[in-house]
Order: structure tokens, then sequence, then C-alpha cells
């Protein structure tokens, strides 16, 4: 039975349960499978003097157990706000390392796995060969565009990189950026994200609009169309073009689903633009309510600066939803037929075109769904299954 030891900074807790839900859905269904067995260490960064979402953090990082599966192990690293970044590996290898040790001694591991490039990659790097064993890494978007961009983090990218066995990335544009910062493109497999398709499926739009204005207070008349943003809130994703874009199409209510830094500028944008009775900011839903939300809607719009392959793209596609999106990532690989929707530039104006285009298009949601047939979480497993054997053959 391969044992499987990954190391997850994003990955659900109990101050943070929405926090990563993608990379529990993989490592979930790997354990699911005869003859895997899968330990995830958690690393939870932490002040010296925890303040603020940190205090609850610092109790989430007590929490450890068998979840769907997994034996999830949470310890916690002393982080710096702010300026940390440099540093973050080495704290988290040290905080890691005895825990690792010691599970490696009762029951030994056959590979290392790191769910993100940095700062987990550099991190488990240094587990790997202090235990004597192959290393993975995966690269999911952000990791790449973001911490590439930076000196000190790209070099310990490549360090590891050169000491991995293998590499992964979520779309095969990814690969390609990864290779375009320096790491061994050889090395990469092309690893799609999954699905929870009990979750994630068409359902009646009518009947779902219907709970929503219920659920969440909406006033909608019979000619307003119903769009969706899911992500979180930070510049990156681009919710204040949304929000211009809206401004062009009076007929169009947009529900703002996610939390993060800009939801007080984004609610202030939206009252200066007159948009308050249709831009609705939902904050996090849980796992249940958000394909609901998709489901109710015409459109699922996003545009990002840079991504990976979103799972919310996916998402949206599987409950029937087409997509207004930017050119980023592996946006191309998905939206690859005009049911799945429309990929514009990231500007408010090429948005509301998007928008207007796929709401008058009217795309029946079974034929939008087509679009995410090969997604679920037991097809990523299976391939995920393939990718570690090769490795440790």
């Amino acid at each position: 039975m391969p044992r499987i030891l990954s190391l997850a900074t994003l990955y659900p807790n109990a101050a943070m349960p929405r926090f990563g839900t993608f990379v529990a859905g993989q490592m979930e269904a790997l354990a699911a499978r005869d003859g895997w067995d899968v330990t995830v260490i958690n690393p939870i960064g932490v002040p010296p003097f925890p303040f603020g979402k940190y205090r609850a953090l610092a109790a989430a990082a007590a929490v450890d157990g068998c979840e769907a599966g997994v034996a999830v192990h949470r310890p916690r690293f002393t982080l710096i706000p702010g300026i940390g970044g440099p540093v973050n590996p080495a704290m988290i290898a040290s905080a890691v390392l005895p825990l690792a040790r010691e599970l490696h001694a009762a029951r030994p591991f056959d590979l290392v796995d790191a769910q993100f490039f940095y700062p987990d990659g550099p991190a488990a790097m240094r587990i790997a060969m202090a235990l004597g064993l192959p290393l993975s890494i995966k690269a999911r978007g952000a990791d790449i565009s973001h911490w590439g961009g930076k000196g000190y983090a790209l070099a310990k990218m490549r360090n590891a990189a050169t000491q991995a066995a293998g590499l992964l990335a979520v779309s095969e544009t990814l690969k390609h950026d990864m290779a375009a910062i320096g790491l061994q493109k050889e090395k990469i497999t092309v690893h799609y994200t999954g699905l929870d398709r009990e979750l994630f499926r068409v359902r009646n739009r009518a009947k779902q609009r219907r709970k929503a204005a219920e659920q969440f207070g909406l006033t909608l008349a019979d000619g307003d169309r119903l769009v969706a943003c899911v992500g979180a809130l930070i510049p990156r994703k681009g919710q204040a073009i949304v929000l211009r874009a809206l401004a062009g199409l009076p007929e169009v209510h947009c529900l703002f689903v996610g939390n993060g830094p800009d939801r007080e500028m984004l609610e202030k944008l939206a009252y200066e633009l007159d948009l308050a009775h249709r831009a609705h900011f939902l904050g996090s839903l849980d796992h249940g309510a958000l394909p609901r939300v998709l489901a109710a809607s015409e459109a699922m719009v996003l545009p990002s600066a840079s991504e990976g392959l979103a799972n919310a793209w996916v998402e949206a596609l599987a409950c029937g939803t087409p997509l207004v999106i930017t050119d980023a990532g592996g946006a191309r690989e998905l939206v690859k037929h005009d049911s799945a929707g429309r990929i514009v530039e990231r500007s408010a104006e090429a948005v509301a075109l998007g928008l207007h285009d796929v709401l008058a298009a009217a795309y029946a949601p079974d034929r939008v769904a087509e679009n995410a047939t090969g997604f679920s979480w037991e097809a990523n497993a299976v391939a995920l299954a393939d990718y570690y054997q090769r490795l440790l053959a």
C-alpha cells in the first residue's frame, strides 16, 4: 500500500472551513481508492502573539484527526504577517520535520508531496531529503504567477523543482508558465482538478432562482437577469471590473460569492455606481449552498488577472452555467465551445459585452454542463495515482 505524506498549507480547518477544499477533495478521493494511504500535514501559520483572525487559527492548529479517510495533522509554525515570505519555507520545515520523522518511524512513507509550489514546495523538499524519499510538487496558479515573480521565492522554487522526482500543473498553460520561469518542463505532468458531481449538477433554474431570492433577500423582477461572480475578494479576481460592467447592464443582478480584503472597497464602489440594489455580496458559502447559487445564475463571470484552472469555472459549467472569463491560465482548455461561454479582455466594456452575448444566447443548461463532462474527483484520483506510481516505479 503506497503511503503518501502530503504537505498542504492550503487545506480546510476549523477556522477556515472553505480554505483549500479542492486540495481536500483531491486527497480524499485518492484515499478512497483501494491500496492508497494518505496523510496530510497542514501547517498553520500563527504570529508569536496571535491577534484578530490569528486567534481562531491558533485554536484550529490544535485540531488533528481523520477527515474523510485522510489522517490530518495541523502543527503550528511561526508566521510574521506581511514580511515572512522569505523565511516561511524554513519555518514550516522546522515545525513539520519532527512530526514527519515520528510518523515515518511508526509507519514509513513512500513519497512526500507538496500541494502548492511556495512555500510548500521548498519546505517539502527539506522533509523529503531528511526522510530519504522522492518528492512531488504541484503548481496551482498563484504560486507561479505571484511567487514566481519574487526573486527570493523563485530561487527556492527552482531548487525544489530540481530535487523533485516529478511536478504537477493544473493546466497546460500553467505548465508552459512553469517552464518559462525555469522549472524543468520534462518533469511536469498536467493534472486537472476534480469535481463533486453530486453537488455540482444541473437543477431547475427557475426554482433555484426563487430560493436564492428568498434566502438572500433579493428583489428580482420578471425581466431581471441573475449572474454570479465566485472568487476571493482580491484585486487579481477583478470584481471591480464586474461592478463597472454591471453599470451598463441595468437588468442584471450579480451575486458576489467570497470574502477578502477588497470587500469594503467593492461595497463602496457598488454604492458610488448606484448598484447597491443589484450587487449582492453573500460572503463565503458552504459547499452545499454554492452549487445552488450557480444553478440559479445564468452566467458566472470572473475577469481574473491570472489563474491556473479555477475550480469555480468547472463547478459553474457542471451546474449548467456558462462562463464569462478572461484569457487566464487554462481558460482556453475549458472554453472550447460557445456553449461554455466567452473569453473576453480584462475590461468593463468587454465583460459587459460577454455577459450580454451569453445572456442573449440562453444556452440550455444541459448543453452547458457537457463542457464539464470529463471532470470528477474519481478521474482526478485515477490520474494522480497513476502519476505517483510512475514516480515510485
